[in-house]
This record gives C-alpha cells, sequence and structure tokens, in this order.
C-alpha cells in the first residue's frame, strides 16, 4: 500500500490512540506527568515501537515545578543519513471552567474531538506516531533515520524535556519539527520574558497611614509604568509575518496584610513578549531600569524582581528552509489549497532545538487557526479530519527529505 492509503487506513486507530491520550490527565502543574508518559509508551509499543523511557530525576523535576516527568525516544533507522526528530509534548494546562462536554472526554461532536489537549498537543504524538509507522509500512527505501520525541514539560518551560534530553546527550537529531497549532509552516515565533516583582514598603495602622510607606501605592505607579510600556511596544511591530508587535502582561499580583493595615509588600509577576528583532538581555535590562525608576517614585519604597522565565525567540534558520518548503508542498497538495510559512507571537519549545544548532519548524495537526482550536481555553478541539491530513502531509514530507 502506498503512504497516502495506510494512513488513510489508519484513521479510526488513530482516532482511537487521540482519545486514550486525551482521556489520561496530564495537567500541568500541578505537573504529575510520569504516569501519562508509561502509557503513551505502552499505546507506542503497541504500534510495533521500541520505546526509550527517560526518566527525569525526582529533584529536578521539583527544581522546575513538577512532580514527576519521563521522556521518550522511539528512534528507526531507514539507512545511513540524517536525523529528523519529530517533537511533541504531552503535558496539558489544567482544563479550567467553561465546558460543555468532559474536558477528558474525548468527545466527538460533528467531526470534533473535545478535550484538554486534543489540539496543543496530544493530536502531534499521534500525527507523528502513525506518520513514522506508514513510512515503515509503507516498505519505501528512504536514508536516514526518524525519531519521536514525546515530552512532558512545555507547559512549564521545556527545560527538563527537549533541552534535558539534548543535553544529556540522548539524542542528536540533524533536523527537527515541533507540534504545530495551525495550517501554515511556522518558522519563528517570540520569546518570552517572566518576572517576579516584588514591592516593599512598612506596614502602619490605617488609622496612621503616613507612618507607612505604602507598597500598593507604589504598585500603582509600577502598574501605570507598565500598562504604558505596554501602549508603546503596540507601535514597534516585527518586521517578520505573523509575530506582530511585543507584548506585556501582568497575570497575577497579590498583597496586603488586612484591611486596616496599610500594605508592606505586593508581588505581582509579568509576561513579556520578546520579537525575533529584538535583543533578549536589552530587553530585561530595560524592562528592569523601568520598573526600578518606578517604584523609585514612591519616597521609601524598593523593590525586588527575579527572573523566572526566558525563553529565547525563534529565528527563521537556514537548514530550516528545506524542512518548510517540503511540508508546505505537501501541505497544499493533501489540503488543496496553498499552505505557506508565517511566525506566530507565542513561543514554543523548538527554542532548545534551535539553541542547540538544529534547524527545526513547527507543522501538525490543527485547526486553521490556534483560535479555532480553542487553545488553552475552555472546550479545546480538533477537526479530525485535519488530524488525517496532518497526518499525511508529515508522512509525505519525511519520505521526501529522506528519499534515497
Amino acid at each position: 500500500m502506498t503512504i497516502s492509503a495506510l494512513i488513510s487506513a489508519s484513521a479510526a486507530k488513530r482516532e482511537a490512540f487521540l482519545a486514550a491520550l486525551v482521556r489520561a490527565p496530564s495537567d500541568n502543574p500541578p505537573g504529575d506527568c510520569a504516569a501519562h508518559a508509561h502509557m503513551t509508551a505502552k499505546l507506542l509499543e503497541d504500534l510495533g515501537f521500541r520505546v526509550a523511557r527517560h526518566d527525569v530525576p525526582a529533584e529536578l523535576a521539583a527544581a522546575h515545578g513538577m512532580i514527576s516527568a519521563t521522556n521518550l525516544i522511539v528512534r528507526h533507522e531507514f539507512g545511513p543519513g540524517p536525523t529528523i526528530a519529530l517533537n511533541a509534548h504531552g503535558d496539558v494546562v489544567p482544563p479550567g471552567e467553561g465546558w460543555h462536554t468532559d474536558p477528558y472526554g474525548a468527545a466527538i461532536i460533528d467531526g470534533w474531538m473535545y478535550g484538554r489537549g486534543v489540539a496543543v498537543s496530544k493530536s502531534d504524538i499521534a500525527t507523528y506516531a502513525f506518520a513514522l509507522r506508514a513510512l515503515i509500512d509503507a516498505g519505501v527505501k528512504l536514508r536516514g533515520a526518524v525519531e519521536l520525541h514525546i515530552t512532558y514539560d512545555e507547559e512549564t518551560g521545556g527545560e527538563i524535556g527537549p533541552a534535558w534530553l539534548l543535553a544529556q546527550g540522548l539524542t542528536k537529531p540533524n533536523y527537527a519539527i515541533a507540534a504545530g497549532f495551525s495550517y501554515s509552516v511556522v518558522t519563528a515565533h517570540n520569546g518570552c520574558l517572566h518576572l517576579e516583582v516584588t514591592v516593599l514598603g512598612r506596614s502602619a495602622h490605617a488609622a496612621k497611614p503616613e507612618t507607612g510607606i505604602d507598597a500598593l501605592a507604589a504598585t500603582t505607579k509600577l502598574l501605570a509604568a507598565l500598562y504604558a510600556e505596554r501602549d508603546a511596544l503596540r507601535a514597534k511591530p516585527s518586521a517578520l509575518p505573523g509575530i506582530g508587535a511585543p507584548g506585556l502582561t501582568v497575570g497575577l499580583i497579590a498583597g496586603g496584610i488586612n484591611t486596616n493595615v496599610v500594605p508592606d509588600k505586593v508581588t505581582l509577576r509579568l509576561d513579556r513578549r520578546i520579537t525575533p528583532d529584538e535583543n533578549a538581555a536589552a530587553v530585561e535590562a530595560d524592562l528592569r531600569a523601568l520598573i526600578g525608576a518606578a517604584v523609585s517614585e514612591t519616597a521609601g519604597a524598593t523593590c525586588e524582581i527575579s527572573r523566572i522565565l526566558l525563553a529565547a525567540p525563534l529565528t527563521p534558520a537556514p537548514g530550516a528552509q528545506a524542512l518548510a518548503e517540503a511540508l508546505c508542498r505537501q501541505a497544499s497538495a493533501v489540503f488543496g489549497e496553498t499552505i505557506g510559512s508565517t511566525g506566530v507571537p507565542l513561543y514554543t519549545d523548538a527554542r532548545h532545538y534551535a539553541a542547540a544548532g538544529i534547524p527545526i519548524v513547527l507543522y501538525g495537526a490543527g485547526p486553521r487557526t490556534i483560535e479555532d482550536a480553542n487553545a488553552h481555553r475552555a472546550n479545546e478541539r480538533l477537526k479530525l479530519s485535519d488530524l488525517h491530513k496532518a497526518t499525511e502531509v508529515v508522512a509525505l514530507a519525511l519520505a521526501e527529505l529522506l528519499a534515497d
């Protein structure tokens, strides 16, 4: 049978495989994901693959805010030549409220499967596994090797997933494709800086507020400065299509002692998106200076700033052009419309492969846009026809790239 015929014949099996992944929770946080990884390994073994399980040391997982994580590697060698890795993550954000179906139910309604992680990115565990299975079963003569990298910490930064696998020397691919979430092939994405800011004052009785230093008053000035900066950033869009302008969001805030006490401490966390056009170190330095200057406007107030995350942007790499071109060519043929490459404003694990000098692009199953998928929102969903088409695209692109 041809690659396309094999993929068509395996549609029901692929849907059942994805449903099993969705029905097993792997929320991160709390990040207790080893059990899901071992279940996934068993599903892959049932497909005929040999699976290497790499348990992350418990203390390392804890240092990255997780309880447990196990990374999986499947490797199939067709012959001498380059290795292409396919990376998808099995950890997901918690479901939250507002679902009209069980977030772990994998319900199928009007051709769409619903469930947390069905689009981001458990679908691509299925996409990549069945693409590789079709290549093997078709008996096409190819060179090189294909690896599946199934990791479990994308939602907390990828440091004990792809970054750890690469640092440990457990894999050394020549090229990589990471999970996608739209029809387009992604060649660039934003970076991200997370800072925790603690504004410090001095408590006092609310009857005598002038005897204290109001940390919340200082924070109010800081917030005004941050939101003014956010407005200014909107006028500085990236030159790369799809990236947009840099972003700045204050996502968490907490503080105070009691209603009748001048607050002595307020803590907030912020998210600064960094475009590929920007220098990450300069962005952090400028933001720290802005924060310090705003807090100092309140006499006696001070602040402490801690970096929680610095994820570098992904920029188009020369070696990734062949990957993008093959995927765009095959996707255009399978979908019957022109599929091109673009950038996206979020950040992903792909940056770890790029940092290791491995050319990488993002492509996989997913609705036309991330909004269509309800990614990270209630009622996350995936059109099953997209799952099958993306599997065919990946398999055909790999066959093209590894043609003997």
